[in-house]
């Protein structure tokens, strides 16, 4: 037998302590307090005494649970669910099953649950009631009812008493529209007696000259985008504005340079000209031209002076993109980027009316004719058309998706066009106050859009995709395409002899166009 086959592995035995740890613990803290009096030979404490007792792993609260709280706490949900229970079962429940779905949509629960049925839907609607309350329902209804009114309540147009210069000047401008409009419609009923043939005769005249476009005459503006192009109302004269703050006037149709209007800093947006403005009316330092640009500056001109007249303050530091005069050349309304356009009194020398009705950015606006009325197009996608005698906003241009950057109102008096950044024209009617027609313009973004300055029988679009468009007015048909810019198109105008159409570009050049 070998050695290996000799050893035994004894297995060691568990040792088992009886008695309580509290009993051990008693003991040791009596052996500690014995050690403690104890002193050495010299009278001293020793360091083992003077050391701290050490409590050991046992440890002791005074906390204790109080098991009668927990169980009447226990006791008391136990009786709340019950007694719901008992309420639920005292609530009528319709047994239409739409009508349950209702009350649960209501009450912003899911109609339904998956596996769920009719009855089980009518149980849940149950519990929910007994928990919410029987007028739970009645409640959401009026919560509903009152963030409704509540939402329509915002959208109203509020108005407010404005100062004794804007009565006057409202009245001044009933005065002055009401003959106007009276003419209009006189002139109107004319031509509607009128021979079928021969309005059809014109008519094809016209569309034959349009569709005969071609480029008259083309001028290097500036050294940076010319932004705006205005045509004189004797048709005599051009004026642009550049991104360079420099505003230039130019003879028509030879686009000889006349004079140079310094005093922007900045992009300047657009140049307009008074509706009286004109070379042979003899008159010195008269407001013939005002500008607006990016800086919130707006200037007043004439056309014996390179130096502006006057300053118009107020609108900075916000962006003034647009500008237009009255009908009559008293007023001067401006296009703010505070999402609000004002109407300046220049013979009162005051601003008096200050309008805000757009959520974003007011970007342009045209008057009309008669000078009763005015419409603002804004980057929130909306336009509006005002009454300035009673500064309501009487119509609501609801339809595009994306922005608006030119607007225009027809001679006629009642349509209206605007162009959008989503690439649309649409043509409204200030009558039946709709949207007559959609034209998909352009591939681009319509920078501007312009009616023919009388009669109104064609309007031009300009664009982003480098083309301007000439469409008839009836039937909205493309009459001709004038391409030619190697830029964006940032704005086009028509002569008021409608001999010629100017357009201007990011490619700092102009163009007039003429039939061939």
């Amino acid at each position: 037998m070998s050695d290996d086959e000799d050893f035994i592995a004894l297995k060691k035995s568990k040792t088992i302590h009886y008695g309580s740890l509290e009993e051990q613990e008693q003991i040791r803290l009596a052996a500690l307090a014995k050690l403690n009096s104890e002193t050495d030979g010299n009278g001293a404490t020793s360091e083992a005494a003077t050391m701290p007792l050490e409590a050991g792993n046992i440890n002791i609260s005074d906390e204790y649970m109080d098991l009668e709280d927990e169980m009447s706490r226990d006791r008391q949900a136990l009786l709340e669910e019950f007694e719901r229970r008992k309420r639920a079962r005292q609530i009528n429940v319709s047994t239409d099953d739409e009508e349950v779905k209702r009350n649960l949509r209501q009450l912003g629960e899911p109609i339904c649950l998956f596996g769920e049925g009719p009855a089980d839907r009518r149980s849940r609607l149950r519990d929910l009631l007994a928990r919410l309350g029987e007028d739970a329902i009645k409640k959401k209804q009026e919560e509903e009812e009152e963030r409704i009114q509540l939402e329509k309540d915002q959208e109203t147009t509020w108005y407010h008493e404005g100062p004794p210069s804007l009565r006057i000047s409202r009245m001044w401008i009933a005065e002055y529209s009401l003959p106007r409009a009276k003419a209009r419609l006189a002139e109107a009923r004319e031509e509607r007696e009128m021979g079928e043939a021969t309005r059809t005769a014109r008519r094809q005249e016209l569309q034959k000259r349009l569709q005969a476009l071609s480029i008259h005459s083309s001028q290097v503006g500036d050294t940076r985008p010319v932004s705006h192009c205005n045509f004189s109302p004797d048709s005599t004269m051009l004026a642009t504005a550049s991104w360079s703050g420099l505003c230039r006037l130019w003879e028509v149709p030879s686009c000889t340079p006349i004079r140079v209007f310094r005093g922007h800093r900045c992009n300047v947006g657009a140049v307009v000209f008074h509706p009286q403005a004109s070379v042979d009316s003899g008159r010195k330092n008269i407001c013939s031209l005002a500008s607006c640009a990016a800086d919130g500056s707006v200037k007043l001109w004439s056309l014996d002076s390179e130096d502006s007249l006057a300053d118009i303050e107020g609108h900075a530091p916000h962006r003034v993109s647009r500008l237009a005069f009255h009908p009559s050349g008293r007023f001067l309304a401006t296009c703010v980027h505070d999402a609000s356009w004002r109407l300046w009194d220049l013979e009162q020398k005051m601003e008096v009316l200050h309008q805000e009705g757009h959520a974003k950015a007011v970007h342009c606006l045209s008057f009309q004719t008669d000078g009763s009325v005015c419409t603002t197009g804004g980057t929130d996608a909306f336009g509006r058309v005002w009454d300035l005698r009673t500064g309501r906003c009487i119509m609501f241009m609801e339809g595009h998706i994306k922005a608006i950057y030119g607007i225009d109102f027809s001679p006629d008096g009642y349509h209206i066009a605007t162009a959008s950044e989503d690439n649309t024209c649409k043509i409204w009617d200030l009558r039946r106050r709709t949207c007559l027609y959609t034209i998909p313009a352009h591939q681009n973004l319509l920078s501007d859009v312009k009616f023919q300055r009388t009669g109104g029988h064609f309007l031009v679009t300009a664009s982003y995709d480098c083309t301007a468009k000439v469409w008839s007015h009836k039937t909205w048909q493309p009459l001709r395409t004038l391409p030619g810019h190697d830029g964006r198109v940032m704005a086009v105008d028509v002569s008021s002899d409608s001999q010629f159409i100017a357009t201007c570009s990011y490619d700092r050049t102009f163009k007039l166009w003429a039939p061939e």
